[in-house]
This record gives structure tokens, C-alpha cells and sequence, in this order.
């Protein structure tokens, strides 16, 4: 695990939080790209939770002509299975888990942390979460896909067997097609995993009935504490 987590910004729903939520940001984008997020979630019934906004670095991108831009791997082609970068992809599940780290030696139990993301993030999110040793509060994933699917049920560690699951995905996304998301929803629940499907009559965005339903769904994994 590297020592230095990524550079960051945080937001917190109320002082001294008690959760913590990672929210990963899409291909070319940045941690800053979901800082409106926050007060749109109606976290009502929720203590304190600390939003964690990391920024990838910067890395040459193939679908990109090969110019730099921020992104937690490479992407070679639209269809996002052909010649995946596993290298790229277990470099930044090693910094998320710094991240993740972070948060539990700042003093947020593992159970109280969602893993979330968008696009690429949400590829990140799961591809890291379904893999890692100690129980997490619940994973997020918006219009995004598991990459290295082949290789999950080798891979996935029983901790977050039962851990709930978001997936939402637009109807209309041309950027990470439906078939992706689906695919994903398709495998995890047939592995057992608690997925909580949402579709969306939009692209590749986030609607104000998405946002209603991610507040929902941490109402749900992240309750206030007795």
C-alpha cells in the first residue's frame, strides 16, 4: 500500500463524523467534479459523514490520442473489455485502499465506509471493494462497470459477500453503455452479492431521482449510531 494517499478534498455533513463515503470521479474529470453532491443528499437520520473527494493523476489515455488527462487507468477502446489495463487498474486500488486506510486510522470504522464512484470511479469502486479483506458499509457505482470481471470470482475476498450494492446506470449513456452496467448487475447477483439495481431515462449523468435514491441508500448502510 503506498504511504502517501492521493491528493484530496473533503466536505463533512456535520461535525465530527462518524461514516465516511469515498467518491471516485470519472475519466478526464476531478475530485471536484461531485463537490455539488453533497447538499442535494438528504441525509436525515444520518450522524456526521465525512465526503472524500480524490483527484487521479494525470496519465497518458489511449482513447485519448494518447494526451494526458486524469484517470485511474488507461481506456484502449470504446467497448472498455478489449485490452484492459490490469497494471493501471491494481495501481489505483492500491491508492484507494491508502485512502480507505486513511479514513480507519482517522478513526471511521471499516463498517462505516461506502466506496463510491462514477464512470471510471465506479469501475475503481467495485473493482476494489468486492476485493478487500474487511467489511465495508456498502458500494456505489454509477454508470460504471467492473473491469477485470473475469477475474472476480477468484479474486473477491468473502468480507463483503452481503455488503449492499448500488448500481445505477442511464438508459441513454453512450459513454458506458447499459449493456456494461447490466452485465455487472447480471454477474454480481449471480455470484450473491445484494445488488440494488436503478435505471435512469438519461445518459451519462447523474438525475435529481438518482441523487434522491444514493441519499436513500446511505440512509440505509450508514444509520445513526445508538
Amino acid at each position: 500500500m503506498q504511504s502517501k494517499p492521493l491528493p484530496r478534498f473533503e466536505m463533512e455533513s456535520a461535525p465530527s463524523p462518524t461514516a465516511a463515503v469515498i467518491l471516485l470521479h470519472g475519466l478526464g474529470a476531478d475530485g471536484h467534479d461531485f463537490a455539488g453532491l453533497v447538499p442535494e443528499l438528504d441525509l436525515k437520520g444520518c450522524q456526521g459523514i465525512r465526503f472524500v473527494f480524490p483527484h487521479a493523476p494525470s496519465i497518458p489515455v489511449t482513447v485519448n490520442g494518447g494526451h494526458a488527462m486524469p484517470a485511474w487507468y488507461d481506456i484502449t477502446g470504446t467497448d472498455l473489455l478489449t485490452g484492459q489495463d490490469a497494471a493501471g487498474i491494481q495501481k489505483s486500488e492500491l491508492a484507494i485502499l491508502a485512502l480507505v486506510a486513511r479514513e480507519i486510522e482517522r478513526g471511521i470504522p471499516a463498517e462505516r465506509i461506502v466506496l463510491s464512484g462514477f464512470s471510471q470511479g465506479a469501475a475503481m469502486a467495485l473493482h476494489t471493494g468486492l476485493r478487500l479483506p474487511f467489511k465495508l458499509a456498502g458500494i456505489m457505482a454509477l454508470s460504471g462497470y467492473l473491469p477485470l470481471a473475469a477475474r472476480l470470482a477468484i479474486e473477491r475476498a468473502p468480507a463483503n459477500a452481503l455488503t449492499p450494492i448500488f448500481i445505477a446506470h442511464g438508459t441513454q449513456d453512450t459513454v458506458v453503455v447499459p449493456k456494461r452496467g447490466e452485465e455487472t448487475r447480471d454477474m454480481l447477483q449471480a455470484l450473491g452479492y445484494p445488488v440494488q439495481w436503478h435505471s435512469y431515462a438519461t445518459g451519462h449523468n447523474v438525475t435529481r431521482e438518482e441523487v434522491e435514491d444514493m441519499g436513500a441508500f446511505l440512509r440505509q448502510v450508514l444509520p445513526a449510531l445508538a
